[in-house]
């Protein structure tokens, strides 16, 4: 297979006007690739735009609502439109929600399936036939370690994860006949003030405590940098999947070994993470009220 390069192809990032979308976008332009960032937020758009811009990268901003399918289908056509293709699909978007169990309702499963699973679902659906019609091209799936590890008070991330994980693996197989290559990257917990865009139910303070904590443990954690850096050589590759950084891949690997000791494990640390509240805890609160 001849080397993929990066210059004048197209990349359209979800989830792109912030973190570890935009610094991935970023290092997309200095290689000379063109970028498509799609997010909500109208403002931040706009700030990536005049970053990217800043930097001599061509770029469009498309202000979409994932969880609604005919903006996706939108946003796709507007940036073939623009660039006349998509040569990557990079599906980064992502909602976390944390909290116990007993204050998650349906509705915070269905948000999060419909961002995570959904939504890339729908997005890989309209930018196939284009790669297919170009003779190839690259998707990457954001997924999570939670995509791997069911992780305590994040259950609707967790689940959602799982999912996308699951699509990836499974469309990376019958694509890859087309020359259509699908990396599934898991990362760990990574260094992108991502507590701040996080919400939380129950004890509010203390979900936030211990969630913010373990983000940015050194050792744990992974900065948005080294990960984009990395992102950016699996898709060049076409590696099927990338585990980031070391001991996220040692804890998977445990739990794939040893699967009834680390259920154990996991269930030790649940003991330490706040309990249910009353009912205030139902409702949902942005971290960036805790900083």
């Amino acid at each position: 297979m001849g080397r993929f390069s990066l210059r004048n192809k197209v990349a359209l990032i979800t989830g792109g006007s912030r973190g570890l979308g935009l610094i991935t976008a970023q290092k997309l332009c200095r290689a000379g690739a063109k970028v498509a960032l799609i997010a909500r937020d109208a403002d931040e758009l706009a700030r990536a735009e005049s970053d990217l811009a800043g930097r001599g990268g061509e770029v469009l901003t498309i202000s979409c609502d994932l969880l609604e399918r005919p903006q996706i289908e939108a946003a796709v056509q507007e940036t073939i439109n623009r660039f006349g293709t998509i040569d990557i699909l990079i599906n980064n978007a992502g909602i976390i929600q944390v909290g116990p169990l007993e204050h998650m309702v349906r509705e915070d499963f269905e948000r999060a399936m419909r961002l995570h699973f959904w939504a890339p679902f729908d997005l890989i659906r309209q930018v196939v036939p284009e790669m297919r019609h170009r003779g190839g091209g690259r998707i990457v799936n954001i997924s999570s370690i939670g995509g791997k590890i069911a992780v305590p008070h994040m259950a609707p991330y967790t689940a959602s994860k799982f999912a996308l994980a699951g699509l990836s693996d499974a469309l990376r197989a019958e694509l890859a006949r087309e020359n259509i290559l699908v990396t599934t990257v898991t990362p760990g917990m990574m260094r992108t003030g991502s507590q701040g865009h996080a919400n939380f139910k129950g004890d509010h303070a203390r979900e936030y405590k211990w969630f913010a904590a373990s983000s940015a443990l050194p050792l744990a954690s992974i900065s948005a940098e080294h990960a984009a850096r990395k992102i950016i050589s699996a898709c060049v590759r076409g590696k099927p999947a990338l585990i980031m950084p070391i001991p996220a891949r040692a804890l998977i690997l445990a739990n794939a070994l040893c699967p009834n000791l680390f259920g154990h494990a996991m269930k030790i640390v649940n003991r330490y993470l706040p309990p249910a509240v009353g009912p205030s805890g139902d409702d949902s609160r942005a971290g960036v009220d805790f900083q």
